[in-house]
């Protein structure tokens, strides 16, 4: 495969992925703020700029119009839905020839609306719902018409290192929060909460709640899932028989950041969350560095804001 074809199906599904994951966190915080009126709108609005890598001056004091220019609208910001959508739509332009009909026109259709501005003019609770919407199909679109070829595997590797990543940075923010409820909110905002309760028998618990984002081998949302199927992914591309080691540093880097998770006792790994999450956003940074190189003909790796250096 072409390494320009390779890389901008990878990007595909990050950006698809991110688009989704910042209109579920969007769409939670802001009804949160907006219908209980003893949350701090200063502080959740800070750890939403957080959650996306957005660092604020100590004294500064974020509103909801700004962070909402800046996550969802903002075609200049790097970590808005906007922007997202428009550069996966700019790299199935590049791979163009590769793609289905019904999944092209999935991704230019919801474009379009961003072009135009619709987007921008859409009620908050709804213009987020859409994005969920716009996401499925694009997904749901590949998953039915793509064949289970090297593209398919860039894909979903993208997809699942960008599912980590953005998991991982919830987790972080929700573990640094006073209040025990926030774990509720993350849950719902990964679109677990009902999936966890199954699990848990209602049985809701802070514990129980990382445990379920972080070491879940069933939700697809976890991270333990998510870097299980990257790291299945990577192999697939291999396709080799090497009997010792991994060619590829990727899937080093991915597999051995699984199963410290796993292996690790759940305690030592909850003792200090966000610094745990910061090693996993820096093993997603460096997986893609890894994969860079590897696949995409030395072109300077993407990066987007807010990754750990």
């Amino acid at each position: 495969m072409l390494s320009r074809i390779a890389e901008s199906l990878f990007w595909i599904g990050r950006y698809v992925e991110r688009a989704e994951d910042t209109a579920r966190i969007l769409d939670v915080q802001t009804q949160l703020m907006l219908e209980d009126a003893g949350v701090d709108q200063t502080a959740a609005c800070r750890g939403l700029l957080s959650i996306m890598g957005i660092e604020l001056e100590p004294d500064a004091r974020p509103a909801l119009p700004e962070v909402l220019e800046l996550l969802a609208w903002s075609p200049e910001s790097s970590s808005s839905i906007a922007s997202s959508l428009a550069m996966a739509r700019e790299s199935a332009r590049r791979a163009r020839e590769t793609l289905s009909v019904p999944m092209w026109e999935a991704i230019n259709t919801t474009y379009r609306a961003i072009q135009s501005g619709h987007f921008h003019t859409m009620r908050t609770p709804g213009a987020f719902q859409w994005v969920r919407e716009r996401a499925a199909l694009v997904n749901g679109t590949a998953d039915a018409t793509m064949t289970r070829d090297e593209g398919w595997h860039f894909l979903m590797l993208g997809r699942c290192v960008e599912r980590a990543d953005m998991t991982s940075r919830l987790v972080a923010t929700t573990s640094l929060a006073s209040s025990g409820g926030q774990w509720t909110t993350t849950l719902r905002a990964c679109g677990a909460y009902e999936a966890f309760l199954r699990t848990y028998r209602g049985l809701e618990t802070e514990r129980g709640a990382a445990e379920f984002l972080l070491l879940d081998r069933l939700f697809p949302r976890s991270v333990v899932f998510a870097l299980n199927r990257a790291e299945q992914c990577v192999e697939n591309l291999e396709a080799s028989s090497q009997r010792a080691g991994f060619q590829s540093e990727a899937q080093r880097l991915l597999g051995r950041m699984r199963a410290e998770l796993e292996y690790r006792a759940l305690a030592d790994v909850l003792s200090d969350l966000p610094t745990e999450m910061e090693r996993l956003q820096r093993t997603c940074a460096l997986a893609t560095e890894a994969l860079t190189r590897r696949y995409f003909a030395a072109t300077p790796a993407l990066s987007w804001q807010g990754v750990a250096d």
